[in-house]
């Protein structure tokens, strides 16, 4: 907490982050209204809890120029509770939410990112495009635009679509002085108000809430029951809250070539979500688009995540009779950007290259995540192959030598590598247990016992040679190694009169 407030957290970049803040702001509008109508909610909801999360995580979040407002894949968790139940269980799973956020962040959970692959982010970032691609395709469906506003409308949206990239990758060409997304806006908002088009605007999205979020505790009976049906919907939001937030956290620090602290982020997440649930919110978390529309638009610092915010709802109150008049096209030609630059490129031309096993995880996590529309079953998907695919690589690398001594009654084996539960088989496999012997060594010295199943298969080894008639010795067990023998194994513990059945 001690760096959030320095004058380089804060001031080292206004210009930039006030502009950026800018642009993301008028992004923010469109994107809290959608996913307000995918919660099944008033487009106030999510408008209160963009501005709400987006000012307190610029104070309490652990990554600065990083955005957190509502969002689709927490949207998404919510519709079965707001459709069974009032407005008021869906502030109450907000603040729970919460509270579970900054409980994940004080048990340091986002330590544990350090176990998601590159595959799994690689292919998480290229799923997040693709879904902000198709996400702004019902504003471009030709059908629809015909029967709303015309035969002559899709075209007309369709060029200013194109114009605004135009705009967008050109005007960078010339000047940098302000970004570009923000010139797009302005242009192409400032050519449909003269001309008249009539064009989707955002303001035919929702009504505009003319008011600031009042405070005001969740009306529901404070019982078990309220909490049982409250609790499951809290708990998935919170870990999808924050897998989402880790995430694109880690996307801005490759960006920007700085760190951030994840578990600093949980506890912000969660102190933002409290407050949301607090004052007419709904539960949100980070969102790649906009915080990489605030990154590449000059946003550095935690100024452009508050002025965000805070533009946000100045848009809203004071400017929105200008902002409601804001064609789709434009906002559709930023998002466009938005999904070019966050698709990894490269990781098309490196399919051919990289090992087939994280190509899969790639592709898995990618296809997952969009038929689920749902981040966390994409990514938990992919980190479970990755775990596979690493746990078959292991058990492949174990072997076992063997050495028989001139007097052709006493045999060494030794044995190199991890034994666990996925390379029991092969380690198995590297013994002969029909062979005739006085002595048995199994030397270990090179190798490490993990679990209980190689307990159980060293077990084996020592039992089979022992109904052969064998005397068998284990030698070079690690201290690692030998404590786990010490408490699991059985063969030190069998009389040799009553065997154990191997099984």
């Amino acid at each position: 907490m001690t760096n959030i407030f320095t004058r380089e957290a804060w001031f080292s970049n206004p210009r930039n982050d006030l502009l950026a803040g800018a642009v993301v702001a008028l992004a923010l509008i469109p994107e809290a209204i959608a996913f307000s109508i995918i919660a099944g909610v008033d487009p106030k909801v999510g408008l209160y809890a963009s501005f709400c999360i987006a000012i307190v995580t610029a104070f309490s979040g652990g990554r600065p120029a990083m955005i957190s407002a509502a969002t689709g894949a927490m949207a998404l968790l919510m519709t079965t509770l707001v459709k069974d139940y009032n407005i008021g269980y869906l502030f109450a799973t907000t603040i729970l939410t919460g509270i579970f956020q900054i409980i994940w962040g004080w048990v340091r959970l986002g330590n544990q990112m350090r176990f998601i692959p590159r595959a799994v982010m690689v292919g998480f970032v290229n799923a997040l495009a693709i879904l902000i691609f198709q996400a702004q395709l019902p504003q471009l469906n030709w059908s629809m635009l015909v029967s709303d506003y015309g035969s002559s409308t899709p075209w007309l949206v369709y060029s200013l679509v194109a114009v605004g990239l135009g705009i967008i990758y050109g005007l960078p060409r010339l000047t940098t002085l302000v970004p570009s997304p923000l010139v797009a806006i302005v242009a192409i908002t400032a050519a449909s108000m003269v001309t008249g088009w009539d064009l989707p605007t955002v303001g035919a999205m929702g009504t505009l809430p003319n008011t600031l979020p009042p405070f005001a505790l969740p009306q529901v009976p404070l019982t078990f029951e309220t909490l049982e049906v409250i609790l499951p919907y809290a708990l998935a939001l919170s870990l999808v809250g924050l897998m989402e937030s880790f995430l694109t956290a880690n996307v801005i620090d490759d960006m920007t070539d700085t760190s951030s602290n994840k578990n600093q982020e949980a506890v912000g997440q969660g102190i933002a979500n409290i407050i949301a649930g607090c004052f007419g919110g709904m539960a949100g978390c980070a969102m790649i688009g906009q915080s990489v529309i605030n990154v590449r638009s000059g946003g550095r610092t935690r100024l452009s995540t508050l002025s965000a915010g805070i533009l946000l709802i100045i848009c809203i109150l004071v400017l929105q009779q200008w902002v409601a008049q804001i064609p789709m096209a434009a906002l559709v030609a930023v998002m466009f950007m938005v999904s070019f630059s966050t698709f990894s490129w490269g990781s098309l031309k490196n399919l051919k290259h990289v090992p087939k096993s994280e190509s899969a995880v790639m592709l898995s996590t990618i296809v997952v995540t969009i038929l689920t529309h749902n981040l966390a079953i994409g990514v938990l998907l992919g980190v479970a192959l990755s775990t596979i695919f690493f746990s078959r690589k292991i058990a492949d690398l174990i072997h076992v030598d063997s050495y028989l001594h001139p007097d052709g009654k006493h045999r060494t084996y030794s044995v190199n590598g991890q034994v666990f539960f996925v390379s029991v088989e092969s380690f198995l496999a590297g013994f002969d247990f029909h062979e005739h012997l006085e002595h048995v060594t199994v030397d270990l010295t090179h190798a490490h016992l993990w679990d209980q199943s190689s307990v159980d298969a060293v077990d084996k080894v020592v039992l089979r040679f022992r109904k052969g008639g064998s005397q068998v010795q284990l030698v070079g067990l690690n201290e690692a190694s030998a404590t786990l023998v010490e408490r699991l194994a059985i063969h030190h513990r069998v009389d040799l009169n009553q065997e154990l059945p191997i099984h």
